[in-house]
C-alpha cells in the first residue's frame, strides 16, 4: 500500500513534509529586495573586511551592521523561500518584516554615515581608501533597499496592497 500514488499526495500534504521551493517568490518584490540586500550587504561587508579596518572604531560598526544584517537577510530568504513562514502561521510575519526593515535601514543610515565619514583620501594604503569608498556607496545603496523594503512591509502589514475584488465591501444592509 505505500506505493499507491494517492498515499504519496497524501503524505506531501500533511504538516510534517519537507519544505518546497517557492519560485515566484524570487519573482516578487520582497524576494527581489531580499536579493539584492543579501549581495549588496555581502558587498559592504568583504570590502570593509578587506582593509585594516581593527585599526578604526568606526569601521568595527559598519562592520557588525552589515555582516548582522546580511545573516538575518540569509535567514528570512531562505524561510521565504522554502515556505517555512507559512508553517509557523501563528507569527504575525508582515510586522516582523516591517520592524526588521525599519530597524536595518536606521542601522544602515548610522552605518553609511559612519563610513562614510571615516573615509580618508589621504590614507597611508591606497586600496583601503577605495575599498572603504565604496563600502560606503553600497551601504548608502543596502540603506535604500530596505528602506523600500520597509515600506512594502508596512503596506503589506496595513493590507494597503489588495485589489479592488478583495476589499470590496459584499454585505450592503
Amino acid at each position: 500500500m505505500a506505493g499507491l500514488p494517492g498515499a504519496a499526495r497524501a503524505r506531501s500534504a500533511s504538516p510534517g513534509s519537507p519544505p518546497a521551493l517557492d519560485g515566484s517568490f524570487l519573482l516578487s518584490p520582497l524576494g527581489g529586495l531580499m536579493g539584492a540586500q543579501a549581495v549588496l550587504g555581502l558587498l559592504v561587508w568583504s570590502l570593509i573586511a578587506a582593509t585594516t579596518y581593527h585599526l578604526h572604531a568606526a569601521y568595527g560598526w559598519v562592520m557588525f551592521v552589515s555582516l548582522f544584517f546580511w545573516i538575518l537577510t540569509l535567514l528570512f530568504f531562505v524561510t521565504y523561500l522554502l515556505q517555512l513562514h507559512q508553517k509557523f502561521y501563528m507569527i504575525p510575519w508582515p510586522l516582523v518584516l516591517m520592524i526588521y526593515n525599519a530597524v536595518a535601514t536606521v542601522l544602515y543610515i548610522t552605518a553609511f554615515v559612519t563610513c562614510a565619514a571615516a573615509v580618508q583620501p589621504t590614507s597611508w594604503r591606497q586600496w583601503d581608501y577605495n575599498r572603504r569608498a565604496a563600502a560606503s556607496f553600497f551601504a548608502c545603496v543596502t540603506m535604500i533597499t530596505y528602506g523600500v523594503s520597509t515600506f512594502l512591509s508596512f503596506r503589506a502589514w496595513k493590507g494597503l496592497g489588495s485589489n479592488a475584488a478583495t476589499s470590496q465591501v459584499t454585505d450592503h444592509a
